[in-house]
């Protein structure tokens, strides 16, 4: 079943590894959702808090799993820390994705970060990026079942 997706990570440190999941092929068009033009994003942040928080709820509209792509200051980040907080109130599936390893665009690798806190019994698997895009694919198959059990109410 395809799964519509949201993709969290620090914007501004992380894009480049971002995009290399991205460009994974797993999820792609219309089913990828968090992926900014930079142009929007710096539309919002310079009309305030309040256009960034309308601009990140327009693009979960319609997830159902929400991928935090974790590097090292994710989990320090407010917007990060916002947009799980969104999903979580949504009911959406969530699955961790370590990035920290990719190589920038200077080619460097960075140290690992911590993983976001989230609130106690809310699932929330973690597992560090190998290019396995069967194994994505399954992860984020399985965040979508947990969004379904979540909204059914069992």
């Amino acid at each position: 079943m395809a799964r519509r997706v949201f993709f969290s990570f620090h914007f501004e440190r992380d894009i480049w590894r971002a995009n290399q999941v991205r460009n994974s092929n797993v999820v792609v068009g219309p089913d990828v959702a968090g992926f900014f033009d930079h142009s929007e994003y710096e539309d919002a942040k310079k009309k305030g808090d309040e256009a960034i928080k309308r601009m990140i709820d327009r693009h979960l509209e319609n997830t159902t799993v929400t991928v935090v792509l974790i590097g090292r200051e994710t989990a320090s980040r407010p917007w990060v820390q916002y947009e799980i907080q969104q999903s979580i109130a949504r009911k959406n599936g969530l699955l961790g994705v370590q990035i920290h390893h990719l190589k920038d665009q200077t080619g460097a690798t960075d140290y690992p970060g911590s993983t976001p806190s989230v609130p106690f019994g809310v699932q929330f698997p973690v597992y560090q990026w190998d290019g396995d895009v069967s194994r994505f694919s399954r992860e984020i198959e399985g965040a979508g079942v947990r969004c379904d059990i979540l909204r059914r109410g069992y």
